[in-house]
């Protein structure tokens, strides 16, 4: 499930069409509901227990330590008691679900709701499209499984988790890391701001440097009557190429979630021998050729919450609904007849 907020016009500094800046955001303002409840057996002595249930609307680009500094703030006004507040240490504090599933700290919430959901509606027989409930997750105030979570779930380790996969995102997409590495360190830092606060155009201001521009033409297609030459760039008019456009990219970097199974991390070329694009529908047949067949498909893909058409192409979901570290996340349901 993703709601929206509001779309507001974006400032004229992004050197990108206005579509994608809107789909852009789209993506950026989804959010998901979460239900986090503290761990009973782990409340400081004279806790109110009738309230350790937080709800939240949590982005969807964000991360679960991302979300503790609320939370902190919650408990030590409302649930523990003056001595318990000063003594807490958060930075022993860490998620599974309620089925007892350790929460990923370094997945993005949105990756980690879907993920949950479409797993899920495999042991039960919901579909997706009926499961609109929150994330129900338990909060646990000690003892954190160092050995399966490989750090401590801190903002600082996010973050640099973040970095990095941003970095190895760049490296796919245009074969180098020039852009991330080109970057002032107050640019990067800049980036994560972005995210942390859940800032579209303090993050895009800078990611704008490093993403590629989507061209409202593929390659050898007519321009679409919607879209003024004035807004067009060089390529839809056949003329110097844009190099940084997104049918231009070495690869789009994309990793595929199979419910309940392993995370497949592959390249999508934007483009095919032919020059005509890499569509959804043939990125997933080729990967997954028994779930995704050229008859009846037996699973479906879910990018950013939405049920993406097979007929979508891989280079504009590459600009327009990578998560917020430059990765594709499709999401993989398997459908019920």
């Amino acid at each position: 499930m993703a709601t929206y907020g509001r779309h507001e016009q974006v400032a004229s500094a992004f050197s990108t069409p206005a579509s994608t800046t809107l789909f852009r955001r789209l993506s950026w303002e989804g959010t998901v509901p979460i239900e986090i409840r503290v761990d009973s057996k782990e409340l400081p002595a004279n806790s109110d227990r009738g309230l350790e249930c937080y709800f939240i609307q949590a982005p969807r680009v964000s991360y679960l330590p991302l979300l503790i500094p609320e939370l902190k703030r919650f408990l030590v006004d409302v649930v523990f008691d003056e001595a318990a507040g000063k003594a807490v240490k958060e930075d022993e504090w860490w998620f599974e679900s309620e089925d007892g599933v350790l929460m990923k700290w370094h997945w993005p919430i949105g990756v980690l709701y879907d993920n949950h959901t479409i797993s899920a509606s495999m042991k039960s027989r919901a579909t997706f499209e009926r499961q609109s409930m929150p994330l129900r997750l338990t909060l646990h105030l000690l003892s954190p499984p160092t050995d399966k979570l490989l750090l401590s779930p801190s903002a600082e380790a996010c973050k640099q988790a973040f970095m990095g996969q941003m970095k190895e995102a760049d490296f796919l997409r245009w074969g180098n890391t020039k852009r991330m590495t080109g970057l002032r360190k107050a640019e990067q830092d800049g980036i994560w701001e972005g995210v942390k606060e859940h800032n579209f155009d303090d993050y895009w201001r800078v990611s704008s440097k490093i993403t590629p521009t989507t061209t409202p033409t593929r390659p050898h297609s007519p321009p679409p009557t919607s879209i003024s030459a004035h807004s067009r760039p060089p390529s839809a008019d056949g003329n110097a190429p844009d190099k940084d456009g997104a049918y231009n990219v070495r690869s789009v970097p994309v990793r595929m979630y199979l419910p309940d199974g392993p995370v497949l991390q592959d390249l999508a070329p934007p483009t095919i021998d032919d020059g005509s694009p890499t569509t959804l529908g043939s990125f997933l047949a080729t990967h997954l050729p028994l779930l995704f067949t050229q008859g009846r498909a037996k699973a479906y893909a879910l990018i950013q919450g939405v049920v993406c058409p097979y007929e979508a192409e891989m280079a504009w979901l590459g600009a327009c609904m990578a998560g917020a570290d430059g990765w594709v996340n499709i999401m993989v349901g398997i459908e019920r007849h």
